[in-house]
């Protein structure tokens, strides 16, 4: 074993407060949240049960990333949602979809910081460009 991944060996948990494995060293009752949810599965009020280390380079920063596990054994088949819970769903995705500025449904979610469709922001800025074009003109008019 590298040195690096010796350092986050500690299955008894004595330095890290629960038990810790290197990436890939994990027993294999042990599973992420993401890993449960592909087998349909929760983890169903249980807690972390340990946690896997890596150093990585993401973005360009050296760092140390960690990933929760939870023990299968103790995990619960996925909660399905109810037809009334489904149509609320639909209904919200919509919304987000549903430009206010020209009232269509336009495929996409629409971005938080223009809060119109980008046809919608497209047009008011070539608007804006405009005014501020005319306020240029009559400024100069004025000047001369």
């Amino acid at each position: 074993m590298s040195r690096i991944r010796a350092a986050f060996w500690d299955p008894a948990g004595s330095r890290y407060g629960i038990p810790t494995f290197p990436w890939r060293m994990a027993p294999p009752h042990l599973l992420t949240r993401r890993q449960l949810t592909a087998r349909g599965l929760r983890p169903g009020g249980q807690g972390v049960q340990a946690q896997i280390k890596w150093r990585s380079r993401r973005h360009g920063a050296p760092g140390v990333r960690v990933a929760y596990l939870y023990d299968v054994r103790f995990a619960l088949p996925k909660r399905t949602a109810t037809p009334a819970q489904l149509v609320a769903l639909s209904k919200a995705l919509a919304a987000r979809r549903t430009c206010p500025e020209c009232m269509t449904d336009v495929g996409y979610v629409l971005p938080r910081h223009l809060g119109i469709c980008l046809d919608c922001a497209h047009r008011f800025a070539d608007y804006m460009d405009r005014l501020l074009d005319a306020d240029a003109d009559a400024g100069q008019r004025v000047a001369s």
